[in-house]
């Protein structure tokens, strides 16, 4: 192997493991190795298993010697952010208020499809509390930061994910999305993520935005988001939303030839104000995309402003959520996260909510028209680039659906969709573009990113050693 160790993708690390050039313990060491060195920097890990981790590799090390592995996963180290349950590891979801002691006895459902396909589970990453934000600090475990530049964020709320993968901590990466958590952090941080369309990958136990959310791969490469979200797919019981079992390899056929796509292009969404850097790198996209032979046409805005409708159901759900939360637990939670709550208390109540389910299904509506014309729709995965770490927004874009409004609609309507790096602003941060797929499109998504990340490879990050001076 010409790189080191921790550069590898899982795609990579496995072929390493078939021809016995490398074994899961080395691969996972180099990972360990490489959290020691960066983590104090980055601060993407909240919780790290060096034993744990190890003994798995052991493990998976013994099964490739015997040719028998559990899959295209094992000996593959993963991390997984912490909202989600992993058996014998606090899942303290970036908060106080959670105590580390408690019955820590369960896997989620993706984190139990990880181990039980032999990925070596790392440890946790970090969050803002209770995902409840596009960037990624809490009052638990501070700020985390974007290799590209350390003084930076890498977004929110997988930030600790993304910037696990970004820095080489690990080739892959489990995060959530409820309104953009996995897609922005990948966008802010150069990386390729999926998320799936609603319901594909089970979740438990269950949320109050449960609605909103999918969980997903963030990854180095197209290749690897396929192999983890294949491991992810499928039925349990304990999610009663959860799709059936397909038995879709999305790893296989990405190569496969696609036909010429009809793709809307939107660079507004009829909403969004993006800045300037971010459409001049997504319009030389459309051109590279065009080159590969795809027909795109910009479009105008393909449903009503979603916005409103989001944060009414989003305030709803507020109030479910941290329904037993008062001033005890208040004094030790993000401001922000406070002042929401006690919004929502105030504004949120059952007509503005059902008059918001009622519009969210109309928007559905909409997209499933617009998608009877078109493949795909295109737009900024961004309004903006990473921005300073340590506030919620950029200078004139406070609020996150200010500089992240391409995300949330797709949350309301449960489509699959992927972030696709495409280039750098003037100060060489990551910009990226969003694809979204119709419903139940990943594999489509998928091969559509693999045609693209074959034309136009991108870079990969390498993390700043030290704070500077």
């Amino acid at each position: 192997m010409q790189n080191a160790l921790y550069e590898l993708t899982a795609a990579q690390l496995t072929e390493g493991y078939r021809t016995k050039k490398i074994t899961p313990v080395e691969a996972t060491q180099a990972c360990l190795d490489r959290i020691a060195d960066l983590n104090p920097v980055i601060n993407a890990f909240c919780l790290v298993d060096e034993a744990a981790a190890l003994a798995q590799a052991e493990q998976s090390t013994a099964r490739w010697q015997t040719n028998t592995p559990l899959g295209p996963l094992d000996g593959v180290p993963v991390s997984i952010k912490d909202l989600l349950l992993t058996k014998d590891w606090p899942t303290r979801r970036g908060s106080k208020v959670i105590p580390a002691e408690g019955d820590w006895s369960e896997d989620s459902p993706p984190v139990a499809r990880i181990r039980d396909a032999g990925g070596i589970l790392l440890g946790k990453t970090t969050t803002p509390e209770f995902a409840a934000k596009g960037v990624t600090d809490s009052p638990l475990t501070g700020a985390t930061r974007n290799p590209w530049d350390i003084t930076r964020t890498p977004g929110g709320s997988s930030g600790g994910a993304a910037a696990a993968v970004a820095s080489g901590m690990g080739p892959l990466a489990l995060g959530t999305d409820a309104g953009g958590s996995l897609r922005i952090p990948a966008a802010m941080c150069g990386l390729f993520t999926i998320k799936p369309t609603g319901g594909r990958v089970p979740s438990y136990p269950p949320t109050p935005y449960g609605s909103f959310a999918a969980s997903g791969p963030i990854s180095w490469s197209v290749e690897d988001a396929a192999i983890l979200l294949t491991v992810l797919s499928g039925d349990d019981w304990r999610d009663g939303s959860a799709l059936p079992l397909d038995s879709m390899d999305y790893a296989n056929g990405l190569n496969q030839d696609l036909r010429r796509l009809r793709i809307g292009w939107s660079p507004d969404l009829g909403f969004a104000r993006p800045q300037t850097a971010v459409l001049d790198a997504a319009e030389k996209a459309l051109g590279q995309l065009e080159a590969l032979g795809h027909l795109v046409e910009k479009v105008s805005a393909p449903f009503d402003n979603p916005t409103n409708t989001y944060e009414d159901l989003r305030a709803g759900m507020t109030v479910a959520a941290f329904a037993r939360m008062g001033d005890a637990q208040f004094a030790q939670m993000d401001p922000a996260l406070v002042a929401h709550i006690q919004e929502s208390r105030s504004n949120a109540n059952l007509a503005s909510y059902l008059a918001a389910d009622s519009a969210r299904t109309e928007i559905c509506r909409q997209m499933r028209q617009f998608h009877t014309e078109f493949d795909l729709l295109l737009t900024p995965a961004l309004a903006c680039t990473t921005f300073e770490v340590g506030i919620d927004g950029p200078m004139g874009m406070a609020e996150s659906r200010h500089w992240s409004p391409y995300t949330f609609p797709f949350n309301l309507t449960r489509q699959p969709a992927v972030t696709l790096p495409c280039g750098m602003d003037p100060n060489g941060l990551p910009l990226a573009i969003q694809v979204v797929g119709p419903l139940y499109s990943e594999m489509l998504l998928l091969q559509f990113s693999r045609q693209y990340e074959r034309a136009y490879p991108w870079n990969r990050a390498r993390a700043t050693p030290r704070l500077p001076e």
